[in-house]
């Protein structure tokens, strides 16, 4: 298993006039689509046949665009919701994954640990999956591009604990993807290290230490919205 894990150049993320150094200091991506042109790059050179590009949304949309444009690829999304933690929405306890027969995926000592109950489990799971539903019935215009044996880049725009790439990628296992890459702009060193244990590749272009939030790496990281991603599907797939 190859993990060829990109490093960074200071120079690579000048833009909107300001210098690449003073941008360096705080971010290593302008945004999401200069992180996809980063990627987009590092992936080019791996030989992927026909690959599918799979993005988990809303934000990894536009960092996928960029992949799949670069790869002459289609580009789909991938459904999947975070589980968070009782008054702690962000600290994720699990996730849920779309498809045929929904995965539920969830940390159960995590859970206990914070007091989530399986009531506030089963309440939380009914209204992701409404959520799920709202999507699809937004971003989808056909069915979904077939995974079975096909090679597929699976990105996001970061990963800060993994628990939702870390259900997206055993949902793709199920699915009996082939060739599987892990594609992000960045995420903690230890977290790439275990999830490349769950996928053929991983390219990450930074893992900064310490790590404290995806967001802190962005010059612009303001939230994606679905008129973006729908748009965004729409150039890919034109």
């Amino acid at each position: 298993m190859r993990f060829p894990l990109r490093g960074w150049s200071p120079a690579r993320i000048a833009a909107g006039g300001r210098p690449a150094m003073e941008i360096a200091m705080s971010a290593y991506f302008a945004n999401r689509r200069d992180a996809g042109r980063q990627l987009a790059a590092a992936l080019s050179a791996h030989g992927l046949q026909d690959p599918l590009v799979l993005a988990l949304p809303r934000g990894g949309v536009p960092v996928a665009l960029e992949v799949a444009k670069r790869l002459h690829a289609p580009l789909d999304v991938l459904f999947v919701r975070k589980i968070g933690a009782p008054g702690h929405e962000e600290y994720g306890i699990g996730a849920l994954v779309d498809g045929a027969s929904p995965q539920i995926v969830i940390d159960h000592e995590m859970a206990e640990r914070v007091g989530a109950s399986k009531a506030y489990i089963d309440r939380t799971v009914a209204r992701e999956l409404a959520e799920i539903e709202r999507r699809r019935a937004l971003y989808r215009t056909g069915p979904p591009h077939p995974i079975e044996s096909r090679d597929v880049i699976l990105v996001d725009d970061g990963i800060a604990t993994g628990g939702t790439v870390r259900a997206a990628l055993a949902a793709l296992h199920q699915a009996r993807a082939g060739h599987v890459v892990l594609a992000v702009p960045v995420a903690p060193r230890d977290v790439v290290t275990a999830l490349g244990a769950l996928c053929d590749e991983v390219v990450c272009l930074a893992m900064p230490e310490p790590f404290h939030a995806v967001g802190m790496h962005y010059v612009d990281f303001d939230q994606t919205s679905d008129k973006e991603v729908i748009a965004s599907l729409a150039e890919a797939n034109a």
